[in-house]
């Protein structure tokens, strides 16, 4: 009975949805041709993401060439380990992906964000089977005001959304501005300019305080910023502090 009467309540939508798509066909959402759902790749557009699923960096997730063994880290993580626990990332930033991720992050194009949010439950399930709350990467106040949204905040809902797990775009602040950190012209300089950039909200202490954190963020370049990041959540008590990103700025090895 139960099933009858979900399918009884699916057909309407269906009927929407296609109606929907008859008005407004969806489409892909780098190169903008016609696909079959919304907020997806076109086949074309698909072959040249370069998705994030082979051996990597235990930690931070760096791509390696091949296969060197389960717990393998970087050189960087070996030299200086980071503030979080884990890290991983949908997809390589690169020249294929940058354009639908600053659509995201410049443009206003709120409506890639429920497909972005799919990409990260599949490619971080493990870190978020393991995470109580998620926190996006915040804005200073006065950025946040000249671009009206934040788009990890964006991208940590819609992924809230699908996991049901808890979504606090208030547990961490930018308590002061800080230039950019594509104006940084080192791994050095980045983690200067957002050093003491962040403190955990005091009015959320108690749902920081033993939880296993899970930082959203758009790109991970060099990791400066979630390393902050993470710094703050543990001085306010987390567990644990992993990271999920949509790209990853992929260095030579």
């Amino acid at each position: 009975m139960a099933a009858m009467f979900e399918s009884a309540i699916q057909i309407p939508r269906r009927i929407g949805r296609a109606a929907l798509d008859l008005l407004f066909p969806p489409l892909c959402i780098i190169c903008r041709e016609t696909v079959r759902e919304p907020g997806s790749l076109c086949p074309d557009c698909w072959q040249t993401i370069g998705f994030l699923d082979g051996p990597a960096c235990s930690t931070c997730g760096l791509p390696f060439e091949f296969d060197v063994g389960e717990g393998t880290l970087c050189a960087t993580c070996l030299s200086r380990p980071p503030a979080f626990d884990k890290a991983r990332s949908v997809m390589r930033y690169d020249e294929n992906s940058r354009d639908p991720i600053l659509a995201l992050k410049h443009s206003d194009r709120h409506d890639v964000a429920p497909a972005f949010a799919r990409w990260l439950e599949r490619a971080g399930r493990e870190l978020i089977a393991d995470t109580d709350l998620l926190v996006p990467v915040p804005l200073h106040r006065w950025r946040l005001w000249s671009r009206r949204y934040n788009q990890s905040a964006l991208l940590a809902r819609e992924l809230a959304k699908l996991t049901g797990r808890t979504f606090d775009p208030l547990a961490l602040v930018r308590i002061r501005p800080t230039p950019s950190q594509g104006e940084m012209a080192s791994a050095k300089a980045r983690r200067k300019n957002v050093r003491g950039a962040f403190k955990a909200n005091p009015d959320r202490a108690t749902a920081i305080k033993g939880r296993n954190v899970l930082l959203i963020d758009d790109v991970l370049t060099t990791g400066a910023t979630v390393d902050a990041c993470a710094r703050a959540l543990k001085r306010a008590g987390a567990a644990k502090v992993g990271v999920l990103t949509l790209a990853r700025v992929v260095r030579p090895l």
